[in-house]
């Protein structure tokens, strides 16, 4: 066995003497057996343990400081929960995901609102709810917001999310703080100026601070350097020009996981470049120090979550290449086909077996693109084995989708032994429910 594999797994995967794959004291084989596959465990310790890693490395290092959940790398009630128990708030970007929170309890004054083109009911719910911040993406969500705030009797607190026009040198699809990019308002185009000089007029909005993201994932600790001492120049000629008082600042989220080979910083290396470019820049503008917002999403639940498959079919092209088929794919993780994404796989039943022959794990949908893993090296695949796709907590469930007419897969949460459905698997019966006929 690749040792790379299980140090990509949760914190609780181990192999038992069997021979199968482990999680969070769960055989990894009985799990597939009892709920089928596709499925997805995630591991309840790894969860928590993240959520405190980002807590108490920044907490220790700036009392201040705020972490956020961004909801997009996923969300369900379950989740919402240990979140809430963990002291986290939530970032969200839809009023999907602010209704889940609202029917977890989770409590709302610790929402954010993100999005670039927040719809005129959208923000009304965001208002009626109390959502505890807006993040304001553009000039006309500003005027709206403000005229909708005022119509409702409310003074709704907001954050101005800039560009610094930083590249965090990510993928393009994920690259957020540039100056092409659809999200945020250009600090270097004068936009941002403006931005602030119309909240700080808006008699509906209360301007709380600036935002700004990056991108992700990010691997690179001098970014997050480089876009604090940007923004925190801007924030000292706003304070100068237009009186900002700069009560909160997010440097957004973007923090990386471990895919394969390429291990991220620790938690505790991200913490100290932002805090320190954040004391030392608003020493430098003499700036008092604001409230600072994280935003992890992806490096709390990415490790926590391993998806299942089985194998089915099997095509070898002899001096080409050899294909095996699992039963899930781009329906359920569609980060391979659109951002070229490298996952490690293991054997679920065959954990201890030596890898012997290269293969590519195809998904089993109809598209050429449908390959979930290229040219990996593993015990020889038979139909009926279980193969565990680590890292695989991150986005793949929330961009899941019901391409062929499939049904979005079960999700169990493990511990100690346990594991406990928190999301069923569709029927067709869900399939149909909103169709009309």
């Amino acid at each position: 066995m690749r040792t790379v594999a299980l140090d990509v797994f949760p914190e609780t995967a181990s192999v038992a003497p069997s021979g199968h794959l482990v999680i969070g004291g769960c055989d990894a084989v009985e799990l597939a057996r009892r709920f089928g596959t596709p499925l997805y465990v995630f591991d309840e310790q790894t969860l928590r343990g993240m959520c405190r890693a980002f807590v108490g490395e920044f907490g220790r290092r700036h009392p201040q400081s705020q972490v956020l959940y961004a909801s997009k790398a996923y969300i369900n009630p379950a989740l919402a929960r240990i979140f809430k128990e963990e002291g986290l708030g939530l970032d969200v970007v839809s009023a999907g995901e602010m209704a889940i929170a609202r029917a977890a309890g989770f409590p709302l004054e610790r929402v954010y609102f993100h999005g670039n083109n927040k719809g005129p009911e959208e923000l009304k719910l965001a208002l009626e709810w109390g959502i505890g911040r807006v993040v304001v993406d553009n000039f006309h969500e500003l005027d709206l917001l403000d005229r909708l705030a005022r119509e409702a009797g409310k003074v709704q607190d907001v954050l101005v999310r800039v560009s610094p026009g930083v590249d965090p040198h990510t993928h393009a699809h994920t690259t957020t703080g540039i100056l092409d990019s659809k999200f945020g308002m250009s600090i270097q185009t004068g936009q941002a100026e403006q931005a602030v000089a119309r909240a700080r007029k808006a008699k509906g909005l209360r301007l709380m601070g600036l935002h700004y993201h990056l991108g992700s994932p990010i691997f690179e600790l001098e970014p997050y350097a480089q876009g604090m001492g940007v923004v925190l120049e801007f924030a000292a000629a706003m304070r100068q020009r237009h009186g900002l008082d700069m009560r909160e600042l997010s440097p957004g989220g973007g923090f990386a996981v471990q895919y394969t080979r390429q291990a991220p910083p620790a938690v505790g290396q991200y913490a100290e470049v932002i805090v320190n470019a954040l004391r030392q820049g608003c020493d430098a503008h003499n700036l008092p120090l604001p409230r600072l917002v994280l935003e992890p999403g992806r490096a709390i639940v990415g490790r926590a979550g391993v998806a299942l498959y089985t194998v089915g079919a099997r095509k070898d092209i002899p001096g080409v290449r050899t294909y095996v088929s699992v039963d899930g794919g781009m329906g359920d993780n569609i980060r391979p086909a659109i951002y070229g994404s490298e996952y490690e796989a293991l054997v679920a039943n065959k954990a201890k077996a030596a890898p012997a022959e290269k293969v590519s794990i195809a998904g089993k949908y109809c598209e050429s693109g449908d390959i979930l893993i290229k040219d990996i090296t593993l015990p020889p695949l038979e139909a009926g084995d279980v193969l565990a796709v680590p890292a695989s907590g991150a986005y793949c469930l929330s961009m899941a989708s019901n391409y062929n007419a499939s049904l979005k897969p079960p999700i169990v949460l493990v511990k100690d032994g346990e594991a406990r459905l928190i999301r069923r698997r569709e029927t067709f019966d869900d399939l149909l429910r909103c169709d009309v006929y």
